[in-house]
């Protein structure tokens, strides 16, 4: 049975010893350097993966832009490029929604409405060439249907 921890154990902060627990994991595949290699590699190809999908979700209305910066923390665990293009684009992100906060309510629905606007009109591409999903009820296809080309 193992005894109590040493006393300089003890006196290092608790958030130091539960981080260092969390991760010890990861120290252990660093410690090795054939599992270290395989294990970047492996995060490198399953951030391309998030990533890429981001990228061929971006056309579409939905999460595309979130899915891409998950590739980014994922890659970011491991690579230190992925970490300022992530730390890079946060402060564009804060900078933008500051921005937009500070305006008044008159930008703030310009702003809004482009949005919307932006959003209908990847519907409508994707509808134009794809078509209307058969699976909307009748009376919202034939809703779409009035729009041009659709």
């Amino acid at each position: 049975m193992a005894g109590p921890p040493p006393q300089e154990e003890v006196d290092r902060p608790l958030d130091d010893r539960i981080a260092e627990d969390r991760f010890a994991w990861r120290a252990r595949i660093r410690a090795n350097p054939t599992s270290y290699l395989f294990y970047r590699i492996g995060i490198g190809l399953l951030g391309l993966l998030v990533v890429a999908t981001g990228i061929v979700l971006l056309p579409l209305p939905g999460p595309g832009w979130v899915i891409i910066f998950i590739g980014l923390g994922i890659w970011a665990t491991e690579f230190t490029w992925a970490k300022r293009l992530l730390g890079f684009a946060r402060e564009k992100v804060r900078l933008w929604t500051e921005w937009v906060g500070r305006q008044n309510w008159f930008v703030r629905g310009l702003v809004g409405l482009g949005i919307v606007v932006l959003v209908a009109a990847c519907f409508w591409l994707v509808f134009l060439v794809s078509g209307v999903p058969g699976f909307l009820p009748d009376q919202v296809k034939t809703w779409i249907g009035y729009a041009p080309g659709l």
